[in-house]
């Protein structure tokens, strides 16, 4: 198994800011995809919040663990066949006047062509979630930085 791991700082932010971005539908649009749904709570266990990406398809995340504001971990149950199975975990901190943001992708089969895209794309879109916290504007798709055909 393989993991993309990224790690970014949220200046100014407290930790309840960046957590309310990925628990809410409305911070979850705002810098990850327009295209987001809940059924049920998207910061509870159990919840499971929709992530869709005109034209090329989409992901459904179980929520599988939320520890406000410091802990929030999803399981992917729908989507392309190399995400279906893994899990997304997010592990916030404070550190001066800084959020730290620990990112993994984890239990990837193998580090194939779509991994290596799948984590540059993560890399801009924890930069919009970045910005969305830090100046109230990120870059959600299908506003988001185009990398290849897949988008």
């Amino acid at each position: 198994m393989v993991d993309i791991l990224h790690r970014v700082g949220v200046r100014t932010a407290a930790p309840e800011a960046v957590y309310d971005a990925l628990t809410t539908v409305e911070g979850l649009a705002g810098w990850w995809t327009e295209g987001t749904a809940a059924r049920g709570d998207a910061a509870s266990p159990g919840g499971v919040v929709e992530f869709r990406f005109p034209p090329v398809g989409g992901f459904d995340m179980e929520v599988v663990e939320a520890k406000a504001p410091e802990r929030l971990q999803w399981r992917v149950v729908d989507g392309p066949p190399e995400w279906v199975g893994t899990t997304i975990d997010w592990d916030l901190r404070q550190d001066g006047d800084w959020t730290i943001v620990l990112f993994a992708h984890r239990g990837w089969a193998e580090p194939v062509d779509f991994m290596h895209h799948c984590s540059t794309k993560w890399g801009s879109f924890l930069m919009s979630l970045k910005s969305l916290v830090e100046n109230g504007d990120g870059a959600p798709a299908p506003r988001d930085v185009q990398i290849s055909d897949w988008h």
